[in-house]
């Protein structure tokens, strides 16, 4: 009986991690199966460069998504900062949902706002004014313009950047500003909020405009560590895989 919705985001897959893969095909072809539905909210993959790309274990991940979109369970995708580039193509081919950054869902007779989390770090100016320009049509057609060969290449490059700016800078700029976080749940007149991004995993309860209200940052999927959060009639868990 499909009776209960899974979230899960971060998985940052590639090759160098076969052991989160592995997690992650064996949650589509078991658990899964049996869900009503299942939301992956930004960054499955470390890179992407491109719906043309075949580099492993992407031909492995589109095939098991396909097998569990066409046995009736819907998925559902909102891009991350990693993987913002997934497109069109890759939604026909797995039969995944694309959804809009900000989407707000009926879970189980409540509002709830999903978001990957990057625009809620809104303290972190240098990467907003990246995450502006790498999300307009021009940036990202230039990008997909260039040989297959070429995006590989910058795909390393901007990953090896991406590890020592973030060296650089403090675990508060990083994370989600509280202001922005108000505003956004007031904006979509929301109660709860789900997302990822900032690998700090909680339940943080919140009072707006003196109504109590939460926030579930989902974990990020490591070798020895991964969770999802399941949520069903009787409420929600957060479970080890």
């Amino acid at each position: 009986m499909r009776n209960e919705t899974l979230f899960i985001s971060d998985l940052h897959l590639t090759i160098e991690r076969p052991e989160v893969t592995r997690k992650f095909i064996h949650l589509l072809k078991v658990r899964a199966t049996q869900a009503q539905a299942l939301y992956i909210l930004g960054d499955l993959f470390d890179t992407w460069i491109g719906d043309d790309d075949f580099s492993p274990p992407i031909k492995a991940v589109k095939k098991h998504l396909k097998a569990l979109t066409d046995q009736g369970t819907p998925v559902f995708y909102i891009h991350g900062n990693r993987d913002f580039l997934i497109g069109k193509l890759f939604s026909e081919q797995t039969g995944v949902t694309l959804l809009d950054e900000y989407s707000v869902i009926d879970l189980y007779g409540t509002s709830t706002l999903l978001t990957h989390g990057d625009l809620l770090c809104t303290d972190d100016l240098p990467y907003q004014a990246f995450r502006t320009k790498s999300h307009s049509a021009k940036w990202q057609e230039n990008v997909l313009s260039k040989p297959l060969i070429l995006r590989l290449l910058y795909a390393r490059w901007y990953r090896l950047r991406s590890y020592f700016h973030k060296r650089k800078k403090s675990q508060g700029i990083m994370d989600v500003n509280q202001q922005t976080i108000t505003q956004i749940m007031q904006k979509y007149q929301t109660r709860r909020l789900i997302h990822g991004h900032t690998h700090r995993p909680a339940v943080h309860d919140l009072k707006i405009q003196g109504q109590t209200a939460q926030r579930f940052v989902l974990a990020e999927w490591k070798k020895d560590s991964a969770s999802l959060l399941s949520w069903s009639e009787s409420g929600y868990k957060v479970e080890p895989i």
